[in-house]
């Protein structure tokens, strides 16, 4: 009867990582997606659209590390230059009065993570347009988080 209390902890230790969650576990993200979430973001109401912006530059980043990783360079590097596009939008519609402006705080830190963590596996060749994306998404990051705090 010792073992049954040891059994259960060690169940629960072995399933809760299992069913933990990050934004890196739904389903990939694909061109369709990304058009998808851009036109909505162009469409949005102002208070919106930063978090919607930052939902569309973390996939276009995902989408930028598959496209590398299956050796699609030209296309991995177009998006990134495209998401560039993207952050200076972030920038902007900081300053107004969002409403998940703290969401997507987070989601561009956990994007500036995944990007850093690209940059130490890329090749010498990729690196400055990663490294520029990088330091974009850093400045649009810190943006939104002196917005939180001005709020």
């Amino acid at each position: 009867m010792r073992s049954f209390p040891a059994v259960l902890l060690l169940l629960g230790v072995i399933t809760v990582p299992a069913c933990a969650s990050s934004l890196d576990d739904k389903t990939p993200p694909d061109q369709q997606t990304i058009d998808a979430l851009e036109s909505r973001a162009a469409q949005a109401q102002p208070k919106e659209q930063c978090f919607l912006y930052a939902q569309l530059v973390h996939q276009m980043v995902e989408f930028s590390a598959q496209q590398y990783a299956s050796g699609e360079v030209e296309k991995a590097s177009s998006l990134l230059k495209r998401a560039q596009e993207f952050t200076h939008k972030i920038q902007a519609a900081a300053a107004m009065n969002d409403k998940r402006l703290k969401d997507a705080q987070i989601l561009l830190r956990h994007t500036a993570f995944r990007l850093s963590e690209m940059l130490h596996s890329s090749s010498t060749e990729d690196r400055p347009l990663m490294a520029e994306t990088l330091s974009q998404l850093n400045a649009a990051q810190n943006e939104t988080m002196l917005a939180v705090f001005k709020k």
